[in-house]
């Protein structure tokens, strides 16, 4: 970063700057742990069972350094390849209409409440809405450090269990959707989309409900023809925009594809993840009536506060995932 001229090409620049940030960020905190238990065993060695403030003082300073040292533990499960990156994160509702469509959303909800606390950023590429309530599909970038590595963990189907607020009778109901995760990826990975390839549709975006919201005919569909991958854009402000907002799904879904090709093993992973969005299917059940609970079916882990899951507290769910499918590895 010292040499002159490193400024001068912005594209290589950021990148470089994007990699010191997370090596910083692998490095620093292992030091700054290091340095806290230093200073804490040399402080024990002065400390007197008779002086129980400092006692006391030394025992929570050693409670916190041990949680620092389980996060830091954490994060070497998140060493895959584009673990580091952002995601591209898309949600289905699956079989059962209406009920499905609102359990989408809440799914939406929950992503972007999980992404919020852990500060970072959600933007919403494409988002189709159900006719009468909830979403069909929505596709959003999530950008942060690690997003794609703690997000792979979803992927997979989700039901729900819950009385219905869209049935007069008030009957329980079972609702499915999909989640799907892919990483972002550079601009300059090795995919070449030929133009010949490619089929790019202009169709008019329209907002909740059918109204008269940004009707120009700006949104962009675009299917990749040898694949019959599709990605799509409508919430850019220009066709321009939604098009190479378009691209770099595609792009990256294209790459993810032919990832999955030359490795045996991850494609096997991906195909029993990719199930019908229905009964027998989900990764993971989350229960509202009779009683309160969400379980992953992959670990078994499971927690009575369904409220706290919906409202994004994800983290165990997702620990729980990465230390099986290490200690599988």
């Amino acid at each position: 970063m010292s040499e002159p001229g490193f400024w001068d090409d912005s594209g290589d620049s950021t990148k470089i700057v994007r990699q010191l940030k997370i090596l910083k960020n692998t490095v620093e905190p292992w030091g700054l742990a290091s340095k806290k238990y230093q200073e804490l065993q040399e402080l024990s060695d002065i400390v007197s069972p008779q002086d129980n403030e400092l006692a006391l003082d030394l025992s929570k300073n050693a409670d916190s350094l041990l949680k620092e040292l389980e996060a830091l533990e954490f994060k070497t499960l998140l060493s895959g390849e584009f673990d580091p990156n952002n995601a591209i994160l898309s949600i289905n509702a699956g079989a059962g209409g209406t009920e499905s469509c609102d359990w989408a959303q809440m799914l939406f909800r929950m992503y972007s409440r999980f992404a919020e606390h852990r500060g970072w950023k959600v933007k919403a590429i494409d988002l189709l809405y159900g006719e009468e309530a909830g979403i069909k599909n929505v596709t959003v970038l999530v950008e942060g450090d690690y997003a794609y590595g703690y997000l792979k963990e979803e992927r997979g189907v989700h039901r729900l269990v819950r009385i219905s607020p869209f049935d007069a009778n008030s009957r329980r109901h079972t609702s499915f959707a999909s989640v799907d995760v892919i990483p972002e990826v550079e601009e300059d990975i090795d995919v070449k989309l030929e133009e010949k390839d490619l089929r790019i549709d202009v169709y008019r975006s329209k907002g909740a409900g059918g109204q008269s919201v940004n009707t120009t005919d700006s949104a962009v569909r675009i299917t990749h023809l040898p694949t019959g991958l599709v990605a799509q854009c409508q919430n850019e402000r220009s066709q321009h925009q939604n098009k190479q907002t378009a691209l770099k799904i595609l792009k990256a879904r294209v790459y993810e594809l032919q990832r999955q090709k030359q490795e045996e093993e991850m494609l096997k992973n991906y195909a029993a993840s990719k199930k019908k969005i229905e009964f027998g299917s989900q990764i993971r059940s989350y229960v509202m009536h009779p009683y309160s609970m969400v379980k992953d079916h992959r670990t078994d882990y499971q927690t009575g506060d369904a409220a706290k899951v919906m409202d994004g507290g994800l983290d165990e769910f997702i620990e729980a995932h990465l230390k099986l499918a290490r200690k599988g590895k």
